[in-house]
């Protein structure tokens, strides 16, 4: 086969993925000739991909990936929500067009797993002849290990991509008032009220209170008090003692230390905000940082410190979310489609996706690798906030089946806590009317 320009022959793939990702666990090169890519070569597999940065980094390099496997590809991207409904409609048929489904874990793990539309991949990422050495578990973040596996412990995906919550700061603002980054809940509070001043159109915090989309701030602050909106028994903890102090955080900073309108922001008008150079803290995920230092966008270049999530009364945590790729229960070429998944999570491609801004891999590896890094466009002390980010991760949502609802319900609440509402009553509440959602899901 021809080296030309924009191909990849094995040699090649090695070569790049050797020097691209130096860095391997247990100190030892990758293994990556160990592997027989060609064994399945002539193999033809569909992938259903969901339409956004890592689909189409995934669709534009899929050529080197026949290249490198003989293998043919036969992929699709669809928007978000389609994509759900076309995968849920073909996997219930028992004969997707597909052997190879990129998923949304926060949205979709507990129903494919209660399906079994998904194939078990421990035993492949034990098979020297399948799984390159550097591809093991312990290099995957807690919380893709999490979102991955199954109650019974079997490997049902591969994380692909992760979006930890971290708090963007502005150090101008911060000097000024002679603050340092808070290390707690409790010098956030301290620090928002400090840096808040109406009067010069100053505020020290910032986050989502439009209902649903605020869900995952309010999980932050409960993470921190050590507990999960829904337990290990699936025993609802959102109307706890803990879940109400979170609501109790949630509204006092959200009230007290907020710009006007704040019950009508999304990310959009909190990235907007902040972009203005008015704002203390804005807390939300690692993907929005990109404009905060694009010259053209933004008044806080230069200005700008990445801020892993403080530490609450009982834990730190940083609420996660991701999405991974994994093999159908149902398909004939299962080794095949597990060499692609393996490829789309590699540290080639996972340095080209947070070098192209499309995403953070859920690999440490690549985020400790210093020649990863000196492609990245962002500030290191970005990359060192995921990083240890990654160390404190913990699932941002229940993993449930009605996790729409469960945004719906809770978020409103959340809400109303804007208005003024009393914390335990609204907590109380939306738990009383989620629960039996809940039950019903879990019965279907």
């Amino acid at each position: 086969m021809a080296e030309t320009a924009g191909s990849l022959t094995r040699r090649m793939f090695l070569a790049t993925t050797a020097a691209t990702a130096a860095y391997s666990l247990g100190g030892a090169m990758p293994a990556l000739a160990d592997v027989n890519w060609k064994k399945y070569a002539g193999a033809k597999i569909g992938v259903n991909l969901i339409k956004s940065p890592r689909g189409e980094t995934l669709q534009k390099y899929e050529k080197e990936f026949t290249e490198l496997t003989g293998i043919q590809v036969s992929s699709e991207q669809t928007p978000e929500q389609q994509q759900r409904q076309k995968a849920v409609i073909e996997l219930n048929s028992g004969s997707p067009s597909f052997d190879v489904i990129h998923m949304s874990y926060h949205v979709q793990k507990r129903q494919f797993e209660k399906a079994g539309w998904l194939a078990d991949l421990s035993a492949f990422m034990k098979n020297p002849d399948l799984t390159d050495a550097s591809l093991t578990e312990s290099d995957f973040a807690q919380a893709g290990l999490l979102y991955a596996k199954n109650p019974q412990g079997q490997m049902l995906s591969l994380p692909f991509s992760v979006d930890y919550w971290m708090v963007y700061w502005n150090k101008e603002l911060f000097a000024k008032k002679g603050l340092s980054y808070p290390q707690t809940f409790d010098e956030m509070v301290k620090a928002a009220e400090a840096l808040t001043d109406p009067k010069e159109g100053t505020y020290g915090f910032v986050a989502r209170g439009l209902k649903n989309a605020n869900v995952p701030v309010w999980t932050s602050f409960l993470l921190g008090y050590g507990v999960d909106p829904v337990d290990a028994n699936g025993n609802l903890k959102t109307d706890s003692p803990e879940a109400i102090e979170a609501a109790r955080l949630y509204q006092h900073l959200l009230t007290k230390t907020s710009p006007q309108g704040v019950a009508g922001f999304n990310w959009s008008e909190c990235q907007s905000a902040f972009l203005q150079g008015k704002i203390g803290m804005w807390l939300d995920g690692v993907g929005f940082a990109p404009p905060l230092e694009d010259p053209e966008k933004s008044r806080v270049v230069g200005k700008v410190g990445y801020g892993v999530m403080p530490r609450g009364p009982k834990a730190q945590a940083s609420a996660t979310f991701g999405d991974g790729i994994g093999v159908t229960a149902t398909s004939k070429n299962k080794e095949a489609a597990y060499l692609y998944c393996q490829w789309a999570i590699s540290k080639m491609m996972g340095a080209r996706l947070l070098q192209a801004g499309g995403g953070v891999p859920f690999r440490q590896s690549i985020l400790n690798d210093p020649e990863v890094r000196k492609g990245v466009k962002m500030p290191p002390a970005w990359i060192d906030a995921v990083v240890e980010s990654g160390k404190i991760s913990k699932l941002g949502l229940p993993v449930v089946q009605p996790v729409t609802e469960f945004r719906d319900i809770i978020g409103i609440g959340l809400t109303n806590l804007l208005g003024g509402a009393d914390p335990a009553a609204e907590m109380k509440k939306a738990t009383e009317q989620f629960k039996p959602v809940l039950e019903r899901s879990e019965k279907a």
